[in-house]
């Protein structure tokens, strides 16, 4: 099994369409709360794991729990509907058995079909690509944009979802593009991948870019790093010399980064990506939307307009995409004022799909269609009145603890959540507990319950005093949270509601 970047798409795609790749000027240093890279342990990785550090040929064993065979949903084969390039497939029947029936198709979710160049869906893929045409896709990030709401979701698909590929069989997702390139499918490996997605998750896919993981790092090391506000600590099995042999155990051994605000070079970025070890593909996802945000970040700082053209030629020359001169210039300006908050994150997680072993033995991950298709409509629509006016509300957050950086990464959470934010100096003063007040008197009910649930804090911290001084003296803000040592920063934004 294979290794695949969709964060390095993403990056690349970022610093190509949104701000570009130089070096940046020298910037102030962010506080980092512990060191980037903590060695846990020197104890060598047991013998039972000694299979899955080896990268060798950059594959991985994926350990998935074992569940008995069960009965799958059937439906009867439908045709692929008449729209977007599906309709070539659609009097394909499929060429080799099935070990499930296929599924209906999903419907085109949101407004897709009614709203035209106002929502552009852009495919991210990273590739396990060494030599030649041949690769698979085990890494996916869908980014759908709405210039005109400047707004973008970001969907994390996992690479063992088992969906139907048009024309050939039930099959792992990350098989599509591989399979197209070989069967010459009509626009090759690229259009049979976008008629798989549009087939099974109801996303219209128009645009695609795909970038190998040697490729991400050239990104990150060329924009000078990317600064990760990292609200939770990460612990897996790190290489000690990538130079040495990986197949010994011995050269292996346990890291761990954060939390806090940790500077990664390309090396490192790819490491938090792509390891797994001791984690899943599903927190693999979590942790690639997060650097693909800091990349983002990052490029902002670089004033690149004028030579977008120039980089354009340049970032073309590692990645594989569809994706004109002519769009990248005209998503440029909505890139350079899009908001943290307005950047929406979505994943398939274990709460959409279920695992299930195939009669041939193959773990893979089965949709739980109705659940998935809520989520993935909610992904594609525009925001709603509540949401526009979350984005429209600023909470100031004030640091009086004694670990420098847990405001940015407070900021972060309430980021993933929708709302803006303004970090003011602490007051000197320790404080025991968090509290968050209402600076505008007497707060909804809903909307301060919301916000407390986001940031951790008991429904009891909420307070309604109006004598702050900064409130009393004009503050525009609706909310100030004051950061206690009671603050935990770890969250997983994939249980967040938005």
């Amino acid at each position: 099994m294979t290794h695949k970047f969709l964060w390095v798409i993403g990056g690349l795609l970022v610093c190509m369409a949104f701000s570009g790749c130089s070096q940046p000027p020298p910037t102030q240093a962010l506080p980092t709360m512990v060191p980037a890279i903590v060695p846990t342990s020197t104890a060598t990785i047991p013998s039972h794991m000694i299979r899955l550090p080896i990268i060798k040929n950059g594959s991985e064993l994926t350990p998935t729990p074992f569940l008995p065979h069960e009965s799958t949903p059937v439906y009867l084969p439908t045709q692929i509907p008449e729209t977007d390039q599906a309709s070539r497939a659609k009097d394909l029947q499929p060429v080799a058995p099935l070990v499930t029936a296929v599924p209906r198709p999903m419907p085109l979710l949101g407004d897709q079909a009614a709203s035209g160049d106002e929502l552009i869906n852009f495919l991210l893929v990273g590739s396990d690509k060494r030599s030649g045409p041949y690769f698979r896709t085990d890494t996916l990030i869908i980014a759908s944009i709405r210039p005109r709401q400047q707004v973008v979701s970001l969907i994390s698909i996992p690479r063992d979802l088992f969906v139907y590929i048009p024309g050939w069989t039930m099959q792992r997702i990350n098989t599509a593009y591989l399979r197209g390139v070989m069967s010459k499918y009509p626009g090759g490996g690229a259009e049979l991948l976008k008629d798989t997605i549009r087939y099974n998750l109801g996303i219209r896919i128009d645009k695609l870019a795909i970038v190998d993981f040697n490729g991400f790092k050239k990104i990150v090391d060329v924009i000078g790093g990317v600064d990760l506000p990292l609200v939770c600590a990460y612990t897996d099995w790190h290489v000690i010399n990538p130079r040495a042999n990986l197949e010994n155990p011995n050269n292996w051994k346990l890291y761990t980064v954060g939390p806090g605000i940790v500077h990664m070079d390309g090396d490192l970025a790819l490491w938090y990506s792509r390891s797994r070890l001791r984690s899943n593909d599903f927190d693999r996802g979590r942790r690639q939307q997060e650097v693909l945000r800091g990349i983002y970040n990052k490029s902002l700082q670089i004033g690149v307009l004028p030579r977008i053209p120039e980089l354009y030629q340049q970032v073309s020359e590692i990645v594989i995409t569809d994706i004109g001169l002519n769009q990248v210039l005209a998503l440029a300006p909505m890139a350079l004022s899009l908001d943290a908050p307005r950047i929406r994150s979505y994943y398939i997680s274990s709460k959409y799909v279920k695992g299930w072993w195939t009669p041939q033995g193959a773990s893979v991950l089965l949709p739980k269609r109705e659940k998935l298709e809520v989520m993935l409509e909610e992904a594609m629509l525009p925001p709603d009145e509540l949401e526009e006016d979350r984005l429209t509300l600023e909470i100031e957050i004030v640091n009086n603890t004694a670990n420098p950086g847990v405001d940015v990464l407070a900021a972060e959470r309430l980021h993933y959540a929708g709302f803006e934010t303004a970090i003011l100096p602490g007051t000197g003063e320790p404080a025991k507990k968090s509290w968050l007040y209402s600076l505008t008197g007497v707060a909804d009910p809903d909307q301060a319950s919301y916000i407390l649930d986001v940031l951790g804090l008991p429904s009891d911290r909420l307070s309604q005093e109006t004598t702050l001084e900064d409130a009393i003296s004009g503050s525009q803000a609706a909310y100030r949270l004051i950061i206690g040592k009671d603050y935990n920063p770890c969250f997983n934004p994939s249980k967040l509601k938005r």
